[in-house]
C-alpha cells in the first residue's frame, strides 16, 4: 500500500548509492546475498531474544534489499538477478517468524497463520507475475522490477514495518500475528480478483 508513495522518495537516494558501489565494482548479487545474510542474522538473533540487535540486522537487510536494485540498474540489470532477490526475500519473510517460534514456542500458531498467509499471498503475487510477463505487461509504478509487480493492501514496507514491531514489542507477537496475517489473505483475494478480471 504505501511501497508506491515511498519509492519516488528513496530511490534517488538508493540510486545515487547503487551507481556509486557500481563504479567500484559491486555486483547487484553480492548485495542481494549480503541483504539475506543481514536477514538470517537477524532471524538468528531473536531466536536468541537480542532483539535490538535483531531490530538493527533487519534494517541493514532491507537497506540491502533496496540497494540491490539500483546497483543492477547503474550496471547490468539480469534476470537471474531478479530471481534472485525474489527467493532471498521469501526466505528472509519465513525466516523471521519461525524465529519468533524458535524464541517462544507458544508464538507457534500464529507464526504457522503468519506464514500461511505469506505462502498464499506469495503464490498469488508470483502466479499474475508469471501471466503478465506471459502478455508482455508492463509497469513501473513500483519501480522498475525484472518482475511484474501488483501493488496491494500489504507489501515490502508494511511487512518490514511488522518485523520491525515484532522487536519492538515482541509480546505483541500473537495478535499482530493474526491481524497482519488476515490482512495479507485479503491482499492475495484482492488479486485473485484482479487477475479473474485482467486474465
Amino acid at each position: 500500500m504505501f511501497d508506491a508513495r515511498i519509492r519516488p522518495l528513496i530511490d534517488p537516494i538508493l540510486n545515487a548509492q547503487g551507481a556509486r558501489l557500481a563504479a567500484r565494482g559491486v555486483r547487484p548479487d553480492q548485495v542481494t546475498l549480503a541483504g539475506l545474510g543481514f536477514g538470517l542474522l537477524a532471524a538468528l538473533l531473536i531466536a536468541l531474544g537480542a532483539m535490538g540487535w535483531a531490530l538493527a540486522a533487519i534494517v541493514l537487510s532491507r537497506l540491502a534489499d533496496g540497494l540491490d536494485g539500483a546497483v543492477a540498474r547503474a550496471g547490468q540489470p539480469s534476470d537471474f538477478g531478479g530471481f534472485l532477490d525474489i527467493v532471498c526475500d521469501f526466505a528472509f519473510y519465513g525466516a523471521v517468524p519461525l524465529a519468533f517460534v524458535v524464541v517462544d514456542p507458544a508464538n507457534g500458531l500464529a507464526a504457522a497463520f503468519l506464514l500461511f498467509s505469506f505462502y498464499v499471498n506469495g503464490a498469488t503475487f508470483l502466479a499474475y507475475a508469471v501471466l503478465a510477463e506471459k502478455r508482455e505487461m508492463k509497469t513501473d509504478a513500483l519501480g522498475v522490477k525484472t518482475l511484474y509487480f501488483t501493488g496491494g493492501l500489504l507489501e515490502g514496507a508494511e511487512t518490514i514495518g511488522l518485523f520491525v514491531l515484532f522487536c519492538l514489542l515482541p509480546g505483541w507477537f500473537v495478535p499482530a500475528a493474526f491481524v497482519f496475517g488476515a490482512l495479507c489473505l485479503v491482499t492475495a483475494v484482492s488479486r485473485v480478483l484482479l487477475a479473474a478480471r485482467v486474465f
